[in-house]
């Protein structure tokens, strides 16, 4: 698919771009809310140590409360979570601005800020998981991440300029009033989306419920749950846990880097922070051009390099001109990273569990955050290692942990299908079983379909197993055989291999086979032999219950098919 054709078919998704539009006023607000607090904090205290602590006060919810939000957005209904916080923020900063205009205690207003991060700290896991039930199909799921990402950043541009405006004009509540209003357009937009269904429909009446499918090869536990794929999401994490560390101590190194290294004086942080909202903006542009491939391999390591490469330059030049030039590049790479990151994470993490896994990592790369903000401009220190060192090796780091974690997630949500088996797949999308469903939605799920040759007389599935698959016949004979007592609706077990069985039907190109165990979580009902040599499309079972669900009619469509061949 073009780029261009991308993104004139995301604009056509309306509540995405409700959604989109929404959220670029509220993140406008909240950057505005941001740069007038810690003004309102450093008027009344001239303190810089509470500045410093309030600062620090506002990321512990990221780290108590990531993990309780996560697990919440997978339980509640993601859409009135998002609007609850958004209402409750709004409430915040009115109280706030009243606070502000009649010289209220300071303790108190810091008391409520702490408390409007609380609230926040649910939106990150919840907007997370819930962005991707808007998209139609995964095609739009690369789009969508950067538009998302250029939105924000040019809120972070557009933001602290209306903060300095209003700081300029002595009218601080106004900036609390206008944040409380940016939630209420955002409230407004939530009120109208959908909220999305994530429970498996029923095939029919009385059947058997379909259990949570586990994708074969990925891990299990309670923590996390069924479906996870904890190698691939591990090297997400670890992309993501580095880029953190380093971008913690880069918001400090500022004004280190200004007055000490760069000798620009106080007003070169500007100059450092504005280059890094401008390369965020080019990144985010870029990052939309790039994740439209399927392959997300290439970026994401790309990516790494850029934000690596910058770092070095930053960190090797005195001058000013060629450190925001390299502050620009470095933060470009951290957002072509961020984009392709989120865009594989949303492949691989299934929806049942996305809240959580999204907690959980926002709870680490908030500590690496922080642990960063702390460490990177101790070691910076001239009587240390010094600002060049610390940022060449910061570059190293990011530029290993990019390796790292492209390694980890593999074949994962990044490379595409061979050109065999994506015109497999598309032929599989046009086939009258899959009507109703989207075309790029079938596409994506028989993407990740494994392509399975066999030799005449191989048994693909035996009567009385687990059932685990959903196939489609590529090429080649199969036979449907069943054993009596199964036909007579005395089936209880294995039973003998000599029993004798009755053969069904025969099975070509194009037809489908193992779907009823799948839909009624039961063992397989009959057994298929190849009686020729031939070649399937082997759909795990989580793919296929996925792939159920985007069709409200699908299953029992295939049930349907299923009787009628009897």
């Amino acid at each position: 698919m073009s780029i261009l054709r991308a993104y004139r078919r995301l604009l056509g998704n309306g509540p995405l771009v409700r959604l989109l539009g929404g959220e670029f006023v509220s993140s406008i607000g909240d950057w505005l809310y941001l740069v007038a607090l810690l003004v309102v904090v450093y008027r009344v205290s001239s303190d810089p140590v509470l500045l410093g602590v309030v600062g620090a006060a506002r990321v512990l919810p990221y780290v108590l409360l990531s993990i309780p939000a996560g697990m919440a957005a997978d339980r509640f209904d993601r859409r009135r979570i998002l609007l609850a916080t958004d209402l409750a923020r709004g409430a915040i900063m009115l109280v706030l601005a009243w606070l502000v205009g009649t010289g209220g205690p300071l303790p108190v207003i810091v008391a409520l800020a702490i408390l409007a991060t609380c609230f926040s700290t649910f939106f990150g896991p919840t907007i997370g998981a819930y962005l991707p039930s808007l998209v139609r199909d995964e095609t739009e799921l690369g789009p969508a991440n950067s538009a998302w990402s250029s939105l924000d950043n040019l809120a972070f541009i557009v933001g602290p300029a209306i903060g300095g405006l209003l700081i300029a004009a002595s009218s601080l509540e106004f900036a609390f009033v206008l944040n409380a209003v940016s939630f209420i357009v955002v409230a407004a937009v939530l009120w109208r989306l959908p909220s999305p269904v994530r429970a498996v429909p029923t095939v029919a009446e009385g059947s058997a419920a379909v259990p949570e499918a586990i994708v074969p090869g990925a891990e299990t536990s309670a923590a996390t749950g069924p479906g996870l794929a904890l190698r691939p999401l591990a090297g997400l994490a670890v992309v993501d846990i580095v880029v953190g560390f380093v971008f913690g101590g880069l918001s400090v190194l500022t004004v280190v880097l200004a007055v000490d290294h760069l000798h620009a004086g106080e007003e070169g942080t500007g100059y450092l922070n504005a280059a890094i909202g401008i390369g965020g903006l080019v990144g985010a542009i870029l990052a939309g051009i790039l994740v439209v491939r399927p392959r997300l391999g290439i970026p994401l390591i790309g990516g790494s390099i850029g934000l690596g490469v910058g770092l070095v330059v930053l960190g090797a030049t005195e001058a000013l001109l060629p450190a925001l030039v390299a502050m620009a590049v470095a933060s470009v790479g951290s957002l072509v990273v961020e984009v392709t990151s989120t865009t594989i994470f949303q492949r691989i993490v299934p929806d049942r569990i996305r809240g959580r896994a999204l907690g959980a990592i926002a709870t680490v790369s908030t500590l690496a955050y922080a642990t960063g903000s702390f460490l990177l401009p101790v070691l910076a220190d001239p009587g240390r290692l010094g600002a060049a060192p610390v940022l060449a090796g910061s570059g190293a780091l990011v530029v290993l942990a990019g390796i790292v974690g492209v390694a980890l997630v593999g074949t994962a949500g990044i490379a595409g299908p061979t050109a065999e088996l994506a015109t497999a797949a598309a032929h599989v999308a046009a086939l009258p079983l899959f009507a109703g469903v989207a075309s790029g939605r079938v596409g994506a799920a028989f993407a990740r379909a494994a392509e399975r040759t066999v030799a005449a007389g191989t048994v693909v599935v035996r009567e009385g197993d687990p059932a685990d698959r959903f196939y489609v016949i590529l090429e080649g004979t199969f036979a449907v055989t069943q054993r009596q007592s199964t036909r007579l609706g005395m089936y209880a077990g294995p039973g003998s291999p000599a029993e004798p069985s009755k053969r069904l039907r025969t099975m070509g190109r194009d037809e489908v086979f193992g779907e009823l165990g799948l839909l009624n979580a039961a063992p397989r009902s009959a057994t298929v032999t190849a009686e020729t040599d031939g070649r399937l499309l082997a759909l795990d079972a989580a793919d296929f219950l996925e792939l159920v669900t985007a069709g409200a009619d699908l299953g029992p469509r295939l049930l349907a098919l299923h009787r009628g061949s009897h």
